[in-house]
């Protein structure tokens, strides 16, 4: 069975890709996420939502193996990033690509050079090999003409898509982007979140994304969890649409329907 036939099947079974169970996060004597426990399914797009200061960059990397959380386990593809060492912890982070919130290109390197770093560092291909998946992953983010640029050379939104082309240069079974439509104009915005179904939906991959911008919610999610600051956990999950039309919790309407605070008002 092929990969493509593999993932399939195992998104019909159910079969989490990742598993998140009571995971307790904070700083010192603070609890900023207490007891979490959630799934994602295998090839789609799932969304962490909430306001601000609620902890969702917090959770992404927890979840990506940055942060330790003080109680829990993160699994991911049936293996615990928190208890991981050694060899075991590389073979988990190898399955996984990150783009961080401000692109983290490295200025001094063309988009070509930033993309071909993963696979230059963690694999043994030779140069040419290194070099051709380079020009592929970027092709598939529409930056084919822009391999010998540098970060500076090109605008935000292409920044942007260069960093999803690296986070996938390893060919990654799931992508986390934080934040990936933020300071990006209305225009470029859908552009990014067309781009981030395309590859979802043609790669198979599973996508993991922070993002607060409503547009690009209803643009990209099939599922979402809302986090909230005063529960310190999840206060709503499932499809955004119906969570917007449905919920009874008043402080998720409040968010889905861009409605502002009383005291504000």
């Amino acid at each position: 069975m092929n990969q493509g036939a593999e993932t399939a099947a195992a998104a019909e079974s159910g079969a989490p890709i990742i598993r998140v169970d009571g995971l307790t996060a904070g700083y010192d004597d603070f609890i900023l996420l207490d007891k979490l426990n959630f799934d994602v399914r295998r090839g789609e797009v799932f969304v962490i939502l909430g306001g601000s200061g609620c902890g969702k960059s917090t959770l992404l990397k927890h979840m990506i193996g940055l942060y330790e959380p003080k109680a829990g386990h993160v699994f991911i593809d049936g293996d615990d990033i928190v208890t991981a060492e050694g060899g075991a912890r590389k073979a988990i982070l190898r399955k996984i690509g990150v783009m961080y919130q401000s692109g983290a290109l490295f200025g001094s390197m063309t988009l070509l050079e930033n993309v071909r770093l993963p696979l230059e560092e963690y694999t043994d291909l030779d140069f040419d090999a290194i070099d051709l998946i380079g020009r592929m992953k970027l092709e598939l983010v529409g930056l084919e003409q822009f391999t010998g640029h540098l970060p500076a050379a090109i605008s935000g939104g292409m920044q942007k898509r260069a960093a999803i082309a690296r986070a996938m240069a390893l060919d990654p079974m799931i992508l986390f982007l934080d934040e990936p439509s933020a300071g990006l104009d209305p225009i470029t915005s859908a552009s990014l979140d067309a781009l981030i179904r395309r590859l979802a939906e043609n790669l198979g991959v599973t996508f993991v994304i922070v993002t607060h911008e409503l547009a690009s919610i209803f643009a990209i999610a099939d599922r979402v969890i809302m986090l909230d600051k005063r529960k310190k956990g999840i206060i709503a999950e499932g499809d955004p649409r119906v969570l917007r039309d449905t919920s009874t919790d008043p402080w998720v309407r409040q968010f889905f329907l861009r409605e502002p605070d009383a005291v504000a008002a």
